[in-house]
């Protein structure tokens, strides 16, 4: 088999050459480029590169070569990969078992959702390389099924999903059980403030390597935007799905709630449609991304979660149900089209409430995106159509004002007219007052006693009551007799 002369200029390995043309891999990518002679040489890397750039490969082949070389010890992996997410962490493994068929190293994946008993087996084979997500790495480690003091490369997949699914506590932990002495790789979609935070704790004199600004969009996607009202959103997908000739789409929801909501809707409506996100079972997980990627269904709905780690090149569209809260999330949604060179097409379904994050992923990407409405016509994002509300004023105000009785409903009129007829006419007191009114304070309020008449209505040691016998007179003695 010819070697290609692209990837043999890295400083690749035959074997690992021949794996590469096996793939089907002509040309390296820039970060494969700029990437795979650092890591050759020993040193740590900070990496920033969009999704669909080719970065699984750009650390897996090198760390393959090195890994050739030497053995480990039983349950110490001498290489361990942090990832965000089930389906990026089961990506990466199938990408190194791709690479690596050539050479014998052994490979364990660690991930939550499955039972221990299969993983701890695969632990029991002492494998080379380990691949986790944080969460199920800890619990093994806290079992007592794992160590990691023959860790020799670290890498720390998409660090900025790391930090927003709050899983920077986890990696931290981890990291200081590892040898200090050690090489770090840590890659990101985007190089923002604590990302770079995080390459100085984790990193010594790293190299960065960035092969396009950040947070920048693959060229190959054109992206449009549509405003609909918030209640004819699933309307609105329908017919976006029926106008566009779409081969395959991931439909992105914010709320994990909404995308059983909006996959249920579909599939009512005949569409392909299927769920996924992450409070499923893995198996069912699993089972819905293999039915995608084989072509059973051709619509899938998901959440950020889920959808990260995706790795499907003939994604014909990504559609946004609704507008990322993260901006930067933006950029990996759409990063699912559009790959390895192919066209993409992404649209985001949005409305006038969303405009602020409209605002902010225009800002991010350095340029508004087209918005237009369901018919083409150009539209803009403001404030949501509304009346503008009047303050509340109290009743005795509204009481008070000239024409109140007339504001009210003509119902509440009716039935305040009925009710007068019902009630007796009132006689007027002479000082103008009705007599039922002055006779009813009369009641409420009781005159006031004198502290003398007080006195002489109390009883001395029988409460408010005298029982009756005691006040009878006593009956007369015969003569003689003494009491």
């Amino acid at each position: 088999m010819e070697l290609n002369e692209g990837f043999a200029d890295l400083g690749l390995s035959e074997p690992l050459l021949a794996a590469v043309a096996a793939a089907g891999y002509e040309t390296p990518t820039p970060i494969q480029e700029k990437a795979i002679p650092l890591v050759l040489r020993g040193v740590d890397l900070l990496g920033c590169a969009q999704t669909g750039t080719g970065k699984t490969a750009s650390y897996a082949l090198p760390i393959i070569d090195i890994l050739s070389s030497g053995t480990g010890k039983p349950r110490m992996p001498r290489c361990l990969i942090l990832a965000p997410t089930r389906e990026l962490a089961q990506q990466i493994a199938d990408n190194f078992a791709t690479y690596g068929t050539n050479h014998s190293l052994r490979q364990a994946l660690l991930i939550g959702g499955e039972g221990f008993t299969l993983q701890e087996a695969a632990l029991g084979k002492d494998p080379d390389v380990l691949i986790a997500t944080p969460g199920r790495l800890i619990d093994m480690f806290e079992r007592g099924r794992i160590m990691l003091g023959g860790v020799k490369v670290l890498v720390i997949d998409e660090a900025d999903r790391m930090l927003d699914m709050g899983f920077i506590p986890d990696v931290e932990r981890i990291v200081q059980t590892l040898p200090r002495i050690r090489q770090t790789l840590m890659f990101s979609a985007t190089l923002g403030p604590e990302i770079k935070r995080l390459g100085k704790e984790f990193l010594i004199n790293p190299k960065e390597v960035s092969v396009a600004p950040p947070a920048t969009v693959a060229g190959t996607v054109s992206h449009a935007m549509i405003l609909v009202d918030p209640a004819e959103k699933r309307a609105a997908l329908r017919d976006l799905l029926r106008d566009e000739a779409v081969q395959s789409a991931l439909i992105f929801c914010n709320r994990k709630k909404d995308v059983d909501i909006v996959s249920a809707s579909l599939a009512r409506h005949g569409f392909n449609a299927r769920a996924l996100h992450g409070d499923m079972v893995q198996y069912r997980r699993t089972e819905t991304l293999a039915a995608f990627k084989g072509g059973e269904v051709n619509l899938l709905v998901c959440s950020d979660v889920a959808g990260r780690g995706l790795d499907i090149e003939a994604v014909s569209h990504v559609i946004n149900f609704d507008v990322p809260y993260n901006p930067e999330d933006y950029v990996h949604r759409i990063g699912r089209t559009g790959r390895a060179g192919r066209e993409g097409r992404a649209i985001t379904l949005a409305t006038h409430e969303e405009a602020e994050a409209v605002d902010a992923i225009a800002a991010l990407v350095g340029g508004a995106i087209p918005l237009t409405t369901a018919d083409g016509e150009p539209a803009a994002l403001g404030a949501a159509p509304r009346e503008r509300e009047r303050p509340r004023r109290s009743r005795s105000r509204r009481r008070e004002e000239p024409g109140a009785r007339e504001k009210r409903p003509a119902r509440k009129r009716a039935r305040s007219a009925e009710a007068a007829k019902d009630r007796p006419p009132l006689k007027r007191a002479p000082d103008g007052e009705s007599a039922e009114a002055g006779e009813g304070r009369r009641k409420r309020r009781p005159a006031k006693q004198s502290a003398s008449s007080r006195d002489d209505e109390r009883v001395t040691g029988l409460g408010d009551h005298v029982p009756a016998f005691l006040r009878d007179p006593l009956p007369a003695l015969p003569p003689g007799a003494e009491r």
